[in-house]
């Protein structure tokens, strides 16, 4: 598959403080990429940089066919806030707004398509309520919209089932497996070792310093998990008497 983003020799941080270095990969279409580390390992850090918020401190970020008009972008739930006095179809309509004049606002086609991307993330019956009165997984799937409203050919999810139960999780995943079949390249930080892992073909570790990128089964090892900080050795020592428990079980 082609490549959205080619990323060589990259090394991120800030003044004083380098959190990783030497990092190439190609991110390419139709490929999810999970996004591990301990806290402060970088995996925010990295996502900013996609987004173009922050200068890396070394390395590249090419762009074989131009950068995108839109990038797909999901922040973290505690970053979001809900007291924001607008309506579920209006946050779900900032999606849309890209190329629509200072005073313009959405024709019918575009009205049908929030309402379609709304449907689809399940809370067009919530359509008019406002964003305070919703649940922490009602206001991520309405997110959810928005950003499937931004058609972008590459999409960052930071922590997107953070606030979720398994049933949200499971639908907002097969939204991101319909993305993939659309030739997307999803990018996801995940918190924690989930079934989340079962979903992506490639992973990206970030702890004490590096970047280890590849196949998940090859990638989060115990005995990697535990050098990059990720795990201490008790955890990785019952991961090992656990096999099923470990993400390269699921993805053999």
């Amino acid at each position: 598959m082609p490549a959205i983003l080619q990323i060589r020799n990259l090394a991120l941080g800030y003044p004083g403080l380098t959190l990783f270095r030497q990092l190439s990969i190609d991110i390419e279409a139709g490929t999810m990429l999970a996004v591990l580390g301990a806290n402060g390992s970088g995996k925010s850090t990295f996502v900013k940089a996609l987004l173009g918020l922050i200068p890396p401190l070394s390395g590249q970020l090419a762009w074989p066919k131009g950068r995108p008009h839109e990038i797909g972008y999901l922040a973290q739930m505690s970053d979001f806030d809900r007291r924001f006095p607008i309506r579920v179809r209006d946050l779900a309509s900032m999606g849309a707004w890209r190329g629509l004049g200072l005073w313009s606002g959405l024709d019918r086609a575009g009205r049908n398509r929030v309402a379609a991307a709304l449907d689809e993330a399940g809370v067009l019956p919530l359509a008019d309520r406002s964003l305070h009165t919703l649940s922490g997984g009602q206001l991520q799937r309405a997110l959810f919209a928005r950003v499937m409203l931004q058609d972008a050919p590459l999409i960052l999810l930071d922590e997107p089932f953070a606030a979720v139960d398994q049933s949200t999780e499971e639908h907002l995943l097969s939204i991101m497996a319909r993305w993939r079949r659309e030739g997307r390249a999803v990018g996801l930080v995940v918190h924690d070792l989930s079934s989340v892992l079962d979903h992506c073909g490639q992973a990206l570790l970030l702890g004490g310093g590096i970047a280890t990128h590849g196949a998940v089964e090859s990638v989060l090892t115990p005995e990697r998990l535990v050098a990059q900080g990720y795990l201490s050795e008790s955890q990785a020592a019952w991961m090992l008497r656990d096999p099923a428990a470990s993400p390269a079980s699921r993805c053999a």
